[in-house]
């Protein structure tokens, strides 16, 4: 009899013992750090205007998922879109990402930059933002006449007979707009296919809204192109039920040279751009 009670006693001290381990372990895991990463202006790696590098924003996904007090990402978009290749990179470090990323569109997030949030776990914008734009632009002048008139003969030397294609002393042949568009067709293509892929659409339904249409927060949610609408709060929860915490608080990240950049480079002419916003791709 003694014998029995002596080993039940080690049971239930055992059990009181796992309850405390269990105890400390949910504790640490119902709090965290939601960090928000700011993601203002034209995405492109190299611009003379304010805009945002994607390498900037690939660095903090990358210290967000190192540091193990950060349980969720937020990104805070507000972006008219950008380049394709810088617009495809910060997608592919958002898909990346090995903890819960959350986009939230405050003013904009149209073009390049919806494409990057649409690889978000949860996409959440403001009821008023600006979303979607699903297109692609590509800007030609001629300003051929403009030159006859101030008596400018401006031409090249080239080799290659395509070599001054789009050049602005000259309009393009009928043969090299077919060339321009099959190229801005096949990025196109690529844009509604990623979006559905990434938004679990089909791509029917998402090429019946790519007209390079833009959405209010409200339409876009009832057009499925984002999951919720509200503002930075709302996204901040949402980030924390993702990853399981109830407790937490926030921290602001931001690239250590700042988010505003003043290259003197030329920026990609082909772009995924909302053409009817203040900030254009040139």
């Amino acid at each position: 009899m003694e014998r029995n009670s002596k080993i039940v006693a080690g049971l239930i001290g055992a059990l009181t013992v796992l309850g405390i381990l269990f105890s400390i372990s949910g504790s640490v895991e119902r709090s965290g750090t939601i960090a928000i990463i700011p993601v203002h202006g034209v995405i492109a790696y190299d611009t003379s205007i304010e805009g945002v590098s994607p390498d900037d924003i690939k660095e903090l996904i990358q210290k967000a998922n190192d540091d193990p007090s950060i349980k969720a990402i937020v990104l805070d978009i507000n972006s008219p879109g950008g380049t394709p290749v810088a617009s495809e990179e910060l997608m592919d470090a958002i898909k990346k990402s090995e903890k819960p990323v959350v986009s939230w569109i405050s003013d904009s997030g149209t073009s390049g930059a919806y494409l990057a949030a649409s690889a978000s776990d949860r996409i959440v914008a403001s009821p008023s933002a600006w979303v979607g734009s699903i297109g692609v632009i590509l800007d030609l002048t001629d300003l051929s006449g403009m030159y006859r008139q101030m008596g400018i003969n401006k031409y090249a030397i080239k080799a290659g007979e395509y070599k001054d294609m789009g050049a602005d002393y000259r309009m393009v042949t009928d043969e090299e707009r077919e060339m321009l568009q099959s190229m801005v067709n096949e990025e196109y293509d690529y844009f509604i296919k990623t979006v559905a892929a990434n938004r679990n659409l089909t791509i029917s339904y998402v090429r019946s809204l790519a007209e390079g249409r833009i959405f209010t927060g409200r339409q876009a949610m009832k057009n499925r192109l984002v999951d919720l609408t509200g503002g930075r709060d709302r996204a901040v929860e949402v980030a924390a039920g993702l990853a399981g915490i109830k407790d937490y608080d926030t921290v602001t990240m931001a690239p250590s040279g700042g988010l505003l950049k003043l290259i003197s480079s030329m920026l990609s002419k082909v772009g995924y751009s909302s053409n009817t916003t203040s900030t254009s791709m040139l």
